[in-house]
């Protein structure tokens, strides 16, 4: 096989395949569909990865890249290198039989070789790492990292073993506070000849902006060690790590596929296909697997499956009884016991979903005694609110520490007692390298603090981010004039969680939506989802109140609902008999991406993604015009402020139904 064409299990794809065996057959294959990202960029963005691996080259002043792609020019560069006493090189390129690595940083010092994997997972740096779980064993947590060090040892080791390999993990330290202001916007994402994105050090970071490092090292040998020696790898878990590394080589050389079998794993399997995605001819790779593994056939696959349970933990041990489809589900499966609140419980949630789908019972199910009850302790007017946040791995200014909490864009409608619905106000600031949290909770408090009306907020995010704030308030070594004002008023409208060394509960804490929908209300047309966005929807698709209060373009109108950011704007709209999902009629965030990027970044499950705070992290490090950076702006404010106003609307059906 020529060079150019050998398939070489590399640290991604050895991830992969240690994850699954089957995905290794179906990477890179563009007959298959796949629900990652097609610019890896974008997440990149949101976490920082890219831009954390660029700093790192900066504590390693002597450093030497190893720039070149093709595979077999890079490796001799590598080895050529490394025949040097002392030497320290990036994306050093190491081929072990049919293994191949591309290490962050190597630097060698006569027979010892230290190997670097840079990672924008942050760790506590004051307190010692913690790896492993009580009783042995790595934590579930930490296993991608490790798994991927401990390949990297392993190649290392056996192309030089006359040499010492050392291994480590470089990972971003939160206890450390940036030393200077302005390093982050060192970093910008340009496009290069290509049109490829990459990272481009516009200024060089100084000593001062380097010390104290914002990112620590972490010898991990022993950890890698154990892993290595372990003989408890591949699917039936029997496997030494060399023979299990051996196995995903040889098939993913040959193109051939391993079996594997169905676990809970499956649920996030991104080798899935769309219906869309079927029509248009795309395979689905879980379901080539389930057919060989399960027997199933194309009905079967028409089913919900216990993957679809709401919030259900234990699925695997379903999967191990072959009670795979909800139909297969017994009550003993769930057992559906209540607890001592109001509604109904977690598992007789579960059970209502299973129940219902059994049943094929599409009716939405309302607790409406106790919903009334919890909507008559309310005080008008009512405000409903949305934030949008980031967490920087690189802070923006001086004595902030890496992923500290950034509050820049939040939205407020308000509902008066007589049913007035108006837009009362909103804050955004995109302001390149800006901290912007206290203007952020000085608006808010402009906003809220003229009355006594009840708060409301979908999920537990808005309070953990009002915690955020009044601990950087008292943290704060600046003098902030009205820093007893703001932590008085975040006091007063939330609640302190369990890490808050204050204690408060406000007297006027929020209403947290999302618990009440999880307690009061569920629609079999979510399919299990409390997610807003599959909330709306369904209820705008079963609501016959608000389909009339929606269907003319009024929002945005003086003789409608007051708006900021839309004018005659008509929120019902029908395609194919079925009500438009109302985020689909928004303008696009985005015009440089692709549409199936863009429908993977607005799901909001994504792991620290999501479309606000992609659009806020390319304003920070993408260079773009006032032109660009003006229609992002417009969509971020369209986009926060139709949050806020799905709050009103699953408000104004419950008052409907109640």
């Amino acid at each position: 096989m020529p060079a150019s064409t050998h398939r070489y299990l590399n640290k991604t794809r050895f991830k992969m395949g240690n994850d699954c065996s089957a995905k290794l057959f179906y990477t890179k294959k563009p007959e298959y569909a796949n629900q990652t990202l097609d610019d890896p960029f974008l997440l990149a963005l949101a976490e920082g990865g890219h831009l954390v691996g660029e700093l790192a080259k900066h504590y390693f002043p002597d450093g030497q890249e190893i720039t070149e792609k093709e595979t077999q020019t890079a490796v001799q560069k590598t080895t050529d290198l490394l025949a040097k006493d002392t030497v320290t090189l990036f994306e050093a390129a190491i081929t072990f039989e049919n293994f191949l690595i591309r290490a962050d940083v190597v630097i060698k010092t006569g027979d010892t070789i230290k190997i670097f994997e840079v990672k924008s997972k942050s760790i506590d740096g004051s307190e010692p790492p913690t790896f492993r779980k009580k009783k042995g064993g790595i934590l579930a947590s930490w296993e991608p990292y490790l798994y991927d060090i401990a390949f990297q040892k392993f190649v290392t080791q056996n192309t030089y073993p006359d040499h010492k390999i050392s291994a480590h993990l470089m990972l971003i330290d939160k206890s450390v506070e940036c030393p200077t202001d302005g390093l982050n916007q060192k970093f910008r994402i340009t496009k290069n000849q290509d049109g490829q994105k990459q990272v481009t050090v516009t200024q060089a970071p100084t000593q001062k902006d380097l010390t104290p490092p914002i990112l620590t090292r972490i010898n991990v040998d022993n950890e890698c060690d154990e892993i290595i020696n372990e003989t408890k790898h591949g699917e039936n878990r029997q496997l030494t790590f060399a023979e299990h590394a051996n196995l995903l080589a040889e098939h993913y050389k040959f193109d051939k596929k391993m079996a594997a079998p169905v676990t809970k794993k499956c649920g996030k399997c991104e080798y899935k296909a769309t219906k869309q995605e079927e029509t248009a001819g795309l395979k689905n790779g879980l379901k080539e697997c389930w057919k060989q593994e399960l027997g199933w056939k194309n009905k079967d696959f028409e089913e919900q499956t216990v993957f679809d349970v709401w919030n259900f933990s234990t699925k695997d041990k379903l999967i191990r009884d072959n009670k795979i489809k909800m139909s297969d589900i017994e009550l003993e499966d769930i057992k559906p016991e209540p607890d001592d609140n109001p509604g109904i419980s977690s598992k007789q949630r579960r059970w209502l979903q299973i129940n219902k789908h059994q049943t094929q019972d599409n009716t939405v199910w309302v607790d409406k005694q106790n919903l009334a009850k919890e909507m008559g302790t309310w005080t008008y007017p009512l405000h409903f609110i949305d934030f949008e946040t980031n967490m920087a791995a690189i802070p923006f200014n001086k004595g902030r520490r890496p992923y500290e909490g950034i509050a820049f864009q939040f939205s407020h409608h308000s509902v008066d007692q007589h049913g007035t619905v108006k837009h009362a106000g909103q804050f955004l600031n995109t302001t390149p390298g800006q901290f912007p949290n206290y203007k952020f909770i000085r608006e808010l408090k402009n906003q809220l603090g003229n009355d006594n009306g009840s708060i409301f907020m979908y999920s537990p995010h808005e309070n953990t981010f009002l915690n955020t704030i009044h601990k950087q308030l008292l943290a704060d070594q600046n003098k902030i004039e009205d820093a007893k004002e703001l932590t008085d008023f975040i006091e007063t409208i939330s609640n302190s969680t369990k890490n808050s060394e204050t204690k408060w509960a406000g007297e006027r804490q929020m209403v947290d939506m999302l618990k009440l929908v999880k307690r009061y209300y569920y629609d079999p047309k979510t399919k299990g989802s409390n997610s807003i966005k599959q909330v709306l929807p369904a209820i705008l698709n079963r609501s016959e109140f608000l389909q009339q209060k929606y269907s003319q373009p009024t929002y945005g109108t003086e003789e409608g609902i007051a708006s900021t950011n839309f004018k005659n704007w008509q929120w019902i709209q029908y395609e194919d008999k079925q009500i438009i999902d109302p985020y689909k009629l928004l303008p696009k965030m985005f015009t440089d991406i692709s549409e199936k990027d863009l429908n993977i970044i607005m799901d909001e499950n994504l792991n620290n993604g999501g479309a606000a705070l992609t659009a806020y992290a390319k304003m920070q490090y993408e260079d773009m015009s006032n032109e660009q950076s003006k229609e992002i702006e417009q969509a971020l404010l369209k986009y926060c402020e139709l949050d806020t106003l799905a709050m009103v609307m699953i408000y104004q059906e419950w008052k409907h139904l109640v």
